[in-house]
């Protein structure tokens, strides 16, 4: 009990936002099955299955077995974390942002742990690129899922009309990141042991990241969560006990919180006044993300114009900035087990939200 005490305190957000509840409740009086209701399952339950499934491969040995064969490829910090992000943005706007960064942030974990790299920085750049390379299909991220459908566009027309943008920012990305990134050399400080692999877990965890994609797709994401805990539990009870179950937590609520801060009366104020600014849907969007993340901006601000191309291009850029802007954000800084991240996360994202302010002002 002192243990999970321990944690609760130390997680700064997850305190915040129990904090912010009681205010909000105060402020909008709501049954608890209407907060229960708040909560997106689907996205809850698709993050659980996918926690398992990362962590399932993570200790099967060949997330290693990748990140050493990578590293041969490379010969330097700033080649590796170029790679990396091309690699990153392009899996993104294919898997969405999420599923990309619980993919390679166990592989960039692994490469740590090979090189003795400080893999902290890599990881927040990893996160800005999935938010780049996701902003250009319809399927690379929820709120572009939401506008897609809201604007009745096929999927070619909303992806022709996200890429510059979604290009632009992945240029910005490289570019920064040759600045951030040294040249030094890299060396395999700890080489891998192939013994201690386990080739079952990895086939089956590996053989379950398309079906459960797929079960998310059908919005069968709280049936494939359940299957996937059940057949851990049977075969792996290890991978189970490794996962970050306060996340789920954390992710709750977010939607309850955020849920209840949409339905303000001021909000629906601060959304008339959001879009007289310059560029008003555009601006916005990106400015509203800041404050409630931008798929809650995105499903609000949808009401209010029908500039498709501002507002998701808004919300896009709204990523950047403070973690909150984006899902993305957290999944990524929670991954890292480093608390200290959050810092330095906003030392490089800030600067990224008003580049990417400024290259979307221009586009457009």
């Amino acid at each position: 009990m002192r243990r999970v005490l321990s944690r609760l305190t130390e997680d700064y957000l997850l305190v915040a936002l129990l904090l912010l509840l009681p205010l909000l409740l105060w402020l909008e009086p709501t049954a608890p099955l209407a907060l229960v209701a708040l909560i997106d399952w689907q996205t809850v339950c698709a993050l659980a299955g996918l926690m398992l499934l990362s962590r399932a491969l993570e200790d099967s040995g060949y997330l290693a077995r990748f990140a050493a064969w990578l590293l041969a490829l490379c010969h330097s910090e700033r080649g590796l974390a170029a790679l990396l992000l091309l690699f990153a943005a392009l899996l993104a706007a294919v898997v969405t942002n999420d599923v990309a960064l619980f993919i390679l942030i166990p592989i960039t974990l692994s490469i740590g742990r090979l090189t003795g790299v400080a893999v902290g920085r890599l990881i927040i750049f990893l996160a800005l690129a999935v938010n780049a390379g996701s902003a250009l299909t319809p399927i690379g991220n929820p709120q572009n899922l939401v506008l897609w459908q809201a604007s009745g566009y096929s999927f070619w027309q909303f992806t022709l009309m996200m890429a510059p943008l979604a290009l632009s920012l992945l240029l910005l990305i490289l570019l920064l990141s040759r600045w951030a990134f040294a040249k030094t050399k890299l060396t395999v400080a700890v080489p891998h042991q192939n013994s201690a692999d386990k080739p079952k877990l990895f086939g089956w965890s590996l053989a379950g990241y398309p079906l459960f994609i797929l079960a998310m797709e059908y919005q069968l994401a709280p049936y494939a969560a359940l299957a996937v805990l059940a057949a851990y539990l049977l075969l792996k009870r290890s991978v189970v006990k490794g996962i970050d179950w306060l996340l789920l937590l954390v992710f709750s609520l977010m939607f309850i919180d955020l849920g209840l801060l949409a339905q303000l009366p001021l909000m629906q104020q601060l959304a008339i006044k959001l879009m007289a600014l310059p560029a008003g849907s555009y601006t916005g969007a990106a400015l509203l993300s800041q404050l409630i993340s931008n798929v809650p901006a995105a499903i609000f601000l949808q009401h209010f114009t029908d500039d498709w191309r501002a507002l998701s291009w808004g919300v896009s850029v709204g990523g950047f900035g403070l973690a909150i802007g984006s899902l993305a954000n957290l999944i990524a800084l929670r991954l890292s087990k480093q608390p200290d991240l959050w810092r330095e996360f906003h030392y490089w994202s800030l600067p990224v939200l008003a580049g990417s302010l400024l290259l979307g002002w221009l586009l457009l």
